[in-house]
C-alpha cells in the first residue's frame, strides 16, 4: 500500500523525476507484490465537479507499469467506481488499475458533470463509507450507504 501526496505543489510536484514520483517508482521497484493499492486525495479520473486531475498521471503510470491493482481518492464528494484503467484512461481489464472515488463521508455531495465513458458506477445522493476487504490475491469492495438503498459490491483479482 502506497499514500501519495496528491497537492503536489507542496511536496515538489508530481511530475516525472520530481521527489515524489521518483520515491514511488523506487519503492515499487523495491517492493513487488501480487496486490498493490495506492492512495491519495484528488482523483485521477472523475466525473464530478472536479473531473480528472492530470497531476497525477505520471504517478498513475508508474503503478500501471508495476502491476497495481486499484487507486483510492476522494476529493470530488461523490462515490464512482471506474473500469480497470491504463496509463492513458483506456480500458484494460487485464491489467488495468481500478480507480474508486470515494468522497461520501461528510460535507455536501456533489453533482456529475461529465460522465466518464469507463466510469462503471456513479452515486450522489447517499452519503457512506467504501468497505475494501484486501486478500493476497484479491480484493472486495462494498459500498455501505449510511441510509437508503443504494448499493455497489463486487471483488476484483490482483495481477
Amino acid at each position: 500500500m502506497l499514500v501519495v501526496n496528491s497537492n503536489c505543489n507542496e511536496v515538489g510536484g508530481c511530475q516525472r523525476d520530481s521527489p515524489q514520483e521518483t520515491w514511488v517508482r523506487e519503492d515499487l521497484a523495491a517492493h513487488p507484490a501480487l496486490c498493490t493499492l495506492a492512495m491519495w486525495h484528488h482523483p485521477r479520473f472523475s466525473s464530478a465537479e472536479h473531473g480528472d486531475d492530470p497531476a497525477m498521471r505520471f504517478i498513475w503510470k508508474d503503478l500501471y507499469d508495476a502491476g497495481a491493482d486499484v487507486v483510492l481518492a476522494g476529493h470530488d464528494h461523490t462515490y464512482e467506481r471506474f473500469a480497470p484503467l491504463d496509463a492513458s484512461g483506456a480500458r484494460d481489464p487485464k491489467r488495468g488499475i481500478r480507480e474508486f472515488v470515494a468522497g461520501t463521508g461528510g460535507r455536501s455531495l456533489y453533482k456529475f458533470v461529465d460522465v466518464h465513458p469507463l466510469s462503471e458506477v456513479r452515486e450522489n445522493t447517499a452519503y457512506g463509507v467504501l468497505k475494501l476487504t484486501l486478500r493476497p490475491d484479491s480484493y472486495d469492495w462494498q459500498f455501505l450507504a449510511a441510509e437508503g438503498d443504494f448499493k455497489d459490491e463486487g471483488t476484483g483479482k490482483c495481477h
